[in-house]
């Protein structure tokens, strides 16, 4: 971890801790390390003062000065240097006593936001779609298998930001079946990804037809049951090839279930994954391009790799909002932040003191 990731991570710690809290395991050994500097330090400081000091070695001769000059105002930044030591001190015998905070439960705040990734598994998803970059996994060129990996692709990136998302995953086809509930366990979301996309795995999915407003409801419902609709952030990404004309199931139009997300706050990015086919080349577009707009989301034409690359990209940039999570420790060391303070101020006491020759004056 770089130096600037680590005091990002500190700031935060230092922010959410009480001190109260703080429970010490070398407490004892601390206090006993404390005592012995105390004492050596007392030793010495009598040590010199019982030192007869001789003229012209310990002592040097200065011109008087006047005591009508004015004295600098900044004279007392002279002391700056002992200052950051003395800082340092406490946070030194803190770290030295191993702290901790014992069982805790806090709601934290992380920049991230509720993703839910519906995957489309129906048969028509079994059209060629090359991707080299992408499909790397030895499966046929097909446009589910390159669908996964791009979810996968997604998911990375995600990883490779500073979010804390909390990710929900849908895979339809006639039916939609949650897979995942939403969770920040990035790796749990992956290796769900990575089995859905298992050759065997896709050849039993039962449900061989393409009903997307079926995977927006059930999508829409999984953010329902977590109670996600007042909050900021909600995104729901669609991964399919389109080949779906139906405006209406289960007695509810498409203009209903799609009006649910707008109501729900849940807009939806379409990347209609259908080789050689741009935007509006493909029938269903008229269908769907309005409808995913009119949820404030954008339908993306992923008709090469190229495109599809670009589609991820362009959903990973959209603005993140703010998730909060209750946090749970049962121990949790607390020596980092103590430590990095001290070592931060006896550095600059240090530094200070030999580089900076405005602190080598007499006051």
């Amino acid at each position: 971890m770089g130096l600037g990731p680590l005091v990002r991570e500190a700031l935060s710690e230092w922010r959410n801790l009480s001190l109260g809290d703080l429970r010490f395991l070398h407490r004892t050994e601390a206090e006993l390390m404390l005592m012995v500097l105390v004492a050596l330090s007392a030793i010495l400081l009598i040590v010199r003062l019982l030192m007869k000091r001789l003229p012209g070695r310990h002592s040097i001769v200065l011109p008087a000065v006047l005591t009508a000059l004015p004295r600098s105002r900044g004279r007392l930044l002279v002391h700056v240097p002992w200052l950051l030591f003395l800082s340092g001190l406490p946070f030194l015998a803190i770290a030295l006593a191993d702290p901790y905070t014992a069982l805790v439960r806090r709601e934290v705040s992380y920049p991230g936001r509720r993703i839910g990734l519906a995957i489309d598994a129906s048969s028509s998803m079994e059209t060629p779609f090359r991707a080299a970059t992408l499909n790397t996994r030895g499966e046929t060129d097909s446009a589910f298998f390159t669908t996964v990996a791009a979810a996968e692709r997604f998911v990375q990136r995600r990883i490779e930001g500073k979010y804390r998302d909390l990710v929900g995953l849908v895979e339809f086809g006639n039916e939609a079946y949650v897979i995942t509930p939403f969770t920040n366990d990035y790796d749990n979301i992956l290796l769900s990804i990575s089995l859905i996309g298992d050759p065997v795995e896709f050849q039993r999915f039962p449900d061989q037809g393409t009903i997307i407003a079926r995977a927006i409801e059930v999508s829409v419902e999984l953010f329902k049951a977590f109670k996600f609709l007042d909050a900021s952030g909600n995104l729901l990404v669609i991964f399919s090839d389109g080949e779906d004309t139906m405006a209406a199931i289960h007695g509810r139009s498409l203009e209903d279930i799609v009006q649910g997300a707008v109501d729900a706050k849940v807009p939806i990015y379409f990347v209609r994954t259908n080789y050689d086919r741009g935007k509006g080349q493909h029938i269903p577009d008229d269908l769907w391009i309005p409808a995913v707009e009119k949820t404030g989301g954008e339908f993306f034409a992923a008709s090469d790799e190229a495109s599809l690359l670009a589609a991820i990209d362009k959903i990973d940039r959209v603005s993140a909002g703010t998730i909060q999570v209750n946090e749970y420790s049962s121990q949790r060391p607390r020596f980092s932040i103590f430590a990095l303070i001290a070592a931060a101020c006896l550095t600059g006491a240090i530094t200070s003191k030999l580089a900076v020759p405005y602190f080598q004056k007499f006051p």
